[in-house]
């Protein structure tokens, strides 16, 4: 099997083998009126499974965290990383650098819990929180990505007449294509993984699953919502991955040399 059919078919087959495998299981397990309320919540539910609307609503709902969240990681992690190679002010640098540095490296359920404490519950708090934790590898990449741009081509741009504004859009910016998208792949996952603490500030989402499971210790209910996480997690990367690999230019694919 080649590379590509690899990639267009082995994910999403996991993740289904996946899902039926939770299906089945849960299906089989013993229910108590605790958990059919936790997956249905229904007081009068005799049965669940795994798809039934609660839980396809909280799968909704982190999806919605993640997309809105991932568009703002994308409209200021990539001008940040361009503003970083435009400029040679290390007092600016350091500070972009150290505030989303610092952003990542704090617990997320510390920035929500400081931004709750400091703005109460709004409704954007959860998605400035998440935004913060996962903007470094995008901004990090750009810079990453156009800095290794061979300078001899940025030298041939500038010697047939480009501007640097022609220069960057035309030359910089695909040649680093691949290395931003790692980013935003990196990114996206993290997305998927830090928007289950959104439960603690009532964003709703997988977190809501998981956490009625941990609180009322039924593990059926847990493990749903921790299932749904990562399978969630590993369909977005493949979605990424193909994303990846066509929008790179030609002639850096993966498949360009042989």
């Amino acid at each position: 099997m080649s590379a590509r059919l690899r990639l267009l078919l082995l994910p999403p087959l996991a993740v289904a083998a996946a899902l039926a495998g939770l299906y089945l299981w849960v299906d089989g397990q013993q229910l108590d009126g605790i958990s059919l309320f936790a997956l249905t919540n229904d007081d009068a539910a005799t049965s669940a499974t795994i798809f039934d609307g609660h839980v396809l609503t909280k799968v909704g709902e982190h999806v919605r965290l993640v997309g809105i969240s991932a568009v703002f990681v994308l409209l200021l992690g990539i001008p940040l990383g361009i503003l970083l190679t435009r400029t040679r002010s290390r007092i600016v640098s350091g500070v972009l650098n150290g505030f989303f540095a610092a952003g990542q490296a704090a617990p997320v359920i510390g920035i929500l819990v400081l931004l709750v404490a400091i703005f109460q519950l709004k409704s954007w708090v959860p998605y400035v929180g998440l935004v913060l934790y996962s903007v470094l590898p995008v901004m990090s990449n750009t810079v990453e990505g156009i800095r290794n741009v061979d300078p001899a081509l940025i030298d041939a741009a500038r010697g047939q007449g480009f501007s640097r504004w022609q220069v960057l859009r035309r030359v910089e910016l695909p040649l680093a294509v691949p290395v931003m998208l790692a980013g935003v792949r990196t990114a996206l996952v993290l997305l998927v993984g830090t928007a289950t603490l959104a439960t603690f500030v009532d964003a709703g989402g997988l977190g809501d699953v998981i956490n009625d499971g941990i609180k009322n210790q039924r593990d059926v209910v847990m493990i749903t919502g921790a299932v749904y996480a990562a399978l969630l997690a590993v369909t977005i990367d493949w979605l990424a991955a193909i994303a990846e690999r066509w929008l790179s230019p030609r002639g850096l694919r993966p498949e360009a040399g042989r």
